[in-house]
């Protein structure tokens, strides 16, 4: 049974006194207990929100943005993933469209980190997803097929069991422009048919996949209630926790 779950992505922004507060706010809403919920925060909050949550006894899931493909070394600047969990960090996002554009990562440089992770036992939300380009020419598919055939589609069936993969068409990210439930659903059950392909049936049929695009409250139900869409990854409305709470109210039943 794959989890729904609610993920917020707050980029660069914020502080440390926000995360704290929204941590505690967002706790303090009480239910979860339909979903996950995972907030990755910049760097500097990782470490006052993980023990905040510990002492709230909070089902909060706190993850970072990203971490180096090497496991340590003279890397000035950058963050191994033994340093994120060492500070009980649970979830790492892999290959978010940001870091593909502004910092050129390619899918072998993605798929070394995804391992790297794995081995300190570390969760991944792995990103996908085409530019407006590759969707107006009908090739999307094709698209994020390549991009999961080099970097999770190479992974074992148990290290797969660690992988929660987010598609967001860049097309949607930051631009007020979502896809529709139609095409959201389309492209996971795509991605859900390269996986039973790759693995097996029951290996696709377990695996989350959220959408991320501008997901907001007026959206995320019409959106979480596709066959294949397990959840969110959100940006701009996860810098909210009324609207975030919300959001992750919206699966159905």
């Amino acid at each position: 049974m794959r989890s729904n779950i609610a993920a917020g992505n707050w980029k660069m922004n914020t502080d440390v006194e926000f995360g704290l507060s929204f941590i505690k706010d967002l706790h303090d809403k009480g239910n979860h207990d339909n979903c996950e919920v995972i907030i990755a925060a910049p760097y500097i909050s990782l470490k006052s929100m993980v023990e905040l949550k510990s002492n709230l006894g909070s089902s909060i899931k706190i993850a970072a943005q990203n971490c180096h493909l090497e496991p340590k070394g003279a890397f000035t600047g950058e963050i191994s993933e033994a340093m994120l969990k060492s500070i009980g960090i649970d979830y790492v996002i892999i290959g978010h469209s940001e870091r593909r554009q502004y910092f050129h990562e390619t899918e072998d440089q993605l798929l070394a980190k995804i391992k790297i992770a794995l081995e300190n036992d570390l969760k991944v939300i792995y990103c996908c997803g085409e530019p407006l380009e590759v969707r107006e020419a009908g090739t999307h598919l094709e698209y994020v097929a390549d991009q999961l055939n080099g970097s999770v589609c190479q992974l074992s069936q148990e290290q797969l069991s660690s992988i929660v993969i987010a598609y967001e068409p860049i097309w949607a990210i930051g631009t007020g422009k979502t896809a529709t439930s139609v095409q959201a659903q389309g492209m996971h059950h795509s991605i859900r048919n390269l996986l039973a392909k790759t693995f097996n049936e029951d290996t696709a049929s377990s695996m989350s996949i959220l959408y991320g695009g501008s997901v907001k409250p007026a959206n995320a139900k019409e959106i979480f209630s596709q066959n294949d869409v397990d959840g969110g990854l959100v940006g701009g409305a996860s810098l909210s926790v009324d609207s975030f709470y919300e959001i992750s109210q919206s699966f159905p039943g």
